[in-house]
Protein backbone atom coordinates (compact mmCIF):
# COMPACT_ATOMS: atom_id res chain seq x y z
CA UNK A 1 0.00 0.00 0.00
CA UNK A 2 1.59 3.45 -1.21
CA UNK A 3 2.03 6.20 1.63
CA UNK A 4 -0.88 8.69 2.19
CA UNK A 5 0.89 11.89 0.94
CA UNK A 6 1.59 14.25 3.17
CA UNK A 7 -0.07 17.85 2.81
CA UNK A 8 1.83 19.87 5.27
CA UNK A 9 5.60 18.82 3.72
CA UNK A 10 3.80 19.63 0.44
CA UNK A 11 3.10 23.33 1.77
CA UNK A 12 5.99 23.43 3.16
CA UNK A 13 8.10 22.11 -0.33
CA UNK A 14 6.27 24.72 -1.95
CA UNK A 15 6.58 27.86 0.09
CA UNK A 16 10.05 27.34 0.46
CA UNK A 17 10.40 26.88 -3.47
CA UNK A 18 8.62 30.21 -3.34
CA UNK A 19 10.74 31.76 -1.57
CA UNK A 20 14.06 30.58 -3.24
CA UNK A 21 12.12 31.38 -6.43
CA UNK A 22 11.52 35.11 -5.15
CA UNK A 23 15.58 35.39 -4.19
CA UNK A 24 16.81 34.66 -7.31
CA UNK A 25 14.52 36.17 -9.54
CA UNK A 26 15.51 39.81 -7.62
CA UNK A 27 19.59 38.87 -8.21
CA UNK A 28 18.35 39.05 -12.11
CA UNK A 29 15.70 41.53 -12.65
CA UNK A 30 14.88 45.09 -11.61
CA UNK A 31 12.17 44.56 -8.62
CA UNK A 32 9.95 46.53 -11.09
CA UNK A 33 9.87 44.20 -13.50
CA UNK A 34 9.80 41.05 -10.25
CA UNK A 35 6.48 39.73 -11.01
CA UNK A 36 4.17 36.89 -9.26
CA UNK A 37 3.84 35.07 -12.43
CA UNK A 38 7.23 34.95 -12.67
CA UNK A 39 7.82 33.82 -9.19
CA UNK A 40 5.02 31.20 -9.36
CA UNK A 41 7.07 29.51 -12.96
CA UNK A 42 10.22 29.78 -11.56
CA UNK A 43 8.97 27.75 -8.47
CA UNK A 44 6.75 25.77 -10.54
CA UNK A 45 3.65 26.23 -8.56
CA UNK A 46 0.32 27.97 -9.26
CA UNK A 47 -0.71 31.80 -8.89
CA UNK A 48 -3.36 30.87 -6.69
CA UNK A 49 -0.95 29.01 -4.33
CA UNK A 50 0.75 31.86 -3.80
CA UNK A 51 -1.59 33.97 -3.23
CA UNK A 52 -2.85 32.20 -0.66
CA UNK A 53 0.29 32.48 1.59
CA UNK A 54 1.11 36.11 0.36
CA UNK A 55 -1.07 39.25 -0.83
CA UNK A 56 2.15 40.74 -2.41
CA UNK A 57 5.64 40.04 -4.53
CA UNK A 58 6.95 42.69 -1.70
CA UNK A 59 5.40 40.15 1.43
CA UNK A 60 7.30 37.27 -0.56
CA UNK A 61 10.44 39.10 -0.58
CA UNK A 62 10.22 40.16 2.71
CA UNK A 63 9.56 36.23 4.18
CA UNK A 64 11.82 34.94 2.22
CA UNK A 65 14.69 37.99 3.32
CA UNK A 66 13.64 36.47 6.94
CA UNK A 67 13.84 33.31 6.41
CA UNK A 68 17.72 33.68 4.93
CA UNK A 69 19.14 36.09 7.11
CA UNK A 70 17.39 35.19 10.64
CA UNK A 71 15.51 31.95 9.89
CA UNK A 72 12.39 31.12 9.87
CA UNK A 73 11.47 30.19 13.14
CA UNK A 74 8.51 33.35 14.18
CA UNK A 75 10.44 33.97 17.27
CA UNK A 76 11.10 37.40 18.44
CA UNK A 77 14.91 38.35 17.96
CA UNK A 78 17.01 39.00 20.75
CA UNK A 79 20.35 40.66 21.29
CA UNK A 80 22.89 38.98 23.11
CA UNK A 81 23.52 40.18 26.91
CA UNK A 82 26.55 39.30 28.43
CA UNK A 83 26.75 42.16 30.95
CA UNK A 84 29.46 43.63 28.53
CA UNK A 85 27.29 46.24 26.31
CA UNK A 86 30.54 47.06 24.57
CA UNK A 87 31.17 43.36 23.48
CA UNK A 88 27.34 43.00 23.11
CA UNK A 89 27.26 45.51 20.50
CA UNK A 90 30.01 45.02 18.55
CA UNK A 91 29.00 42.02 17.80
CA UNK A 92 25.42 42.75 16.59
CA UNK A 93 26.54 45.58 14.41
CA UNK A 94 29.68 43.46 12.57
CA UNK A 95 27.02 41.11 12.24
CA UNK A 96 24.92 43.78 10.52
CA UNK A 97 27.67 44.92 8.19
CA UNK A 98 28.08 41.13 7.22
CA UNK A 99 24.47 40.85 6.15
CA UNK A 100 24.35 44.29 4.65
CA UNK A 101 27.29 42.86 2.64
CA UNK A 102 25.89 39.65 1.70
CA UNK A 103 25.41 39.11 -2.08
CA UNK A 104 22.49 36.73 -1.27
CA UNK A 105 21.09 39.91 0.96
CA UNK A 106 21.62 43.08 -0.74
CA UNK A 107 19.26 43.21 -3.85
CA UNK A 108 16.21 41.98 -1.58
CA UNK A 109 16.57 44.34 1.58
CA UNK A 110 17.54 47.24 -1.41
CA UNK A 111 14.13 46.22 -3.45
CA UNK A 112 12.40 46.58 -0.09
CA UNK A 113 13.51 49.50 1.47
CA UNK A 114 13.12 51.29 -2.38
CA UNK A 115 9.44 49.72 -2.23
CA UNK A 116 8.32 50.97 1.62
CA UNK A 117 9.94 54.59 0.18
CA UNK A 118 6.67 54.24 -2.88
CA UNK A 119 4.27 52.25 -0.87
CA UNK A 120 2.76 53.03 2.29
CA UNK A 121 1.24 49.04 2.52
CA UNK A 122 4.81 48.10 2.01
CA UNK A 123 6.50 50.37 4.51
CA UNK A 124 3.90 48.84 7.19
CA UNK A 125 4.74 45.12 6.40
CA UNK A 126 8.23 45.95 6.87
CA UNK A 127 7.73 47.88 9.83
CA UNK A 128 5.61 45.16 11.53
CA UNK A 129 7.37 42.49 10.57
CA UNK A 130 11.40 43.19 10.14
CA UNK A 131 12.13 46.66 11.32
CA UNK A 132 9.89 46.77 14.57
CA UNK A 133 11.17 43.49 15.75
CA UNK A 134 14.64 44.09 15.41
CA UNK A 135 14.03 48.43 16.58
CA UNK A 136 12.64 46.56 19.89
CA UNK A 137 15.31 44.22 20.48
CA UNK A 138 17.50 47.05 20.15
CA UNK A 139 15.93 49.09 22.72
CA UNK A 140 15.75 46.48 25.32
CA UNK A 141 19.48 45.88 25.07
CA UNK A 142 19.98 49.46 25.34
CA UNK A 143 17.42 49.45 28.39
CA UNK A 144 19.13 47.20 29.96
CA UNK A 145 22.44 48.44 30.10
CA UNK A 146 20.82 52.28 30.56
CA UNK A 147 19.28 49.93 34.24
CA UNK A 148 22.76 48.47 35.00
CA UNK A 149 24.06 51.99 34.79
CA UNK A 150 26.14 51.55 31.58
CA UNK A 151 23.82 54.63 29.79
CA UNK A 152 22.88 57.89 31.27
CA UNK A 153 19.78 57.37 32.40
CA UNK A 154 18.15 60.21 30.67
CA UNK A 155 19.39 58.86 27.65
CA UNK A 156 16.06 58.65 25.08
CA UNK A 157 16.13 54.84 23.95
CA UNK A 158 15.02 55.55 20.46
CA UNK A 159 17.53 58.44 19.95
CA UNK A 160 20.21 55.80 20.98
CA UNK A 161 19.25 53.09 18.61
CA UNK A 162 19.37 55.44 15.83
CA UNK A 163 22.57 56.69 16.80
CA UNK A 164 24.39 53.14 16.90
CA UNK A 165 22.79 51.68 14.08
CA UNK A 166 21.97 54.88 12.09
CA UNK A 167 25.26 55.37 10.16
CA UNK A 168 26.14 51.87 9.03
CA UNK A 169 22.29 51.73 7.71
CA UNK A 170 22.68 55.34 5.92
CA UNK A 171 26.18 54.09 4.36
CA UNK A 172 24.69 50.77 3.23
CA UNK A 173 21.55 52.55 1.52
CA UNK A 174 23.56 55.69 0.25
CA UNK A 175 26.91 53.60 -0.87
CA UNK A 176 28.64 56.57 1.08
CA UNK A 177 31.57 54.29 1.40
CA UNK A 178 33.01 51.24 2.35
CA UNK A 179 30.77 49.44 5.13
CA UNK A 180 33.17 46.78 7.12
CA UNK A 181 34.31 45.85 10.93
CA UNK A 182 36.53 48.81 11.09
CA UNK A 183 33.37 51.57 10.39
CA UNK A 184 31.10 49.84 12.71
CA UNK A 185 33.43 49.52 15.72
CA UNK A 186 34.24 53.59 14.96
CA UNK A 187 30.19 54.15 15.40
CA UNK A 188 29.86 52.42 17.71
CA UNK A 189 32.73 53.76 19.87
CA UNK A 190 31.10 57.66 19.30
CA UNK A 191 28.11 56.55 19.59
CA UNK A 192 28.82 54.79 23.27
CA UNK A 193 31.13 57.80 24.32
CA UNK A 194 27.92 60.43 23.92
CA UNK A 195 25.42 57.67 25.47
CA UNK A 196 27.62 56.56 28.47
CA UNK A 197 26.76 58.20 32.25
CA UNK A 198 29.45 60.45 33.57
CA UNK A 199 30.34 60.55 37.08
CA UNK A 200 30.01 63.40 38.94
CA UNK A 201 26.54 64.58 36.52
Amino acid sequence: MAPTPDPSRRSATSRRAVLDAALELVQEVPYARLSIEGIAARARVGKQTIYRWWPSKAAILLDAFLALSEGDDGRAPVLPDTGDLVADLRLVLRATVAELTDPRLDAPMRALAAEAVHDATVAELYRDRLDGPLRDAKRQRLRSAQEAGQLAADVDLDVAVDLVWGPVLSRWLHRSGPLTEEFADQVLDAALDGLRARSGC
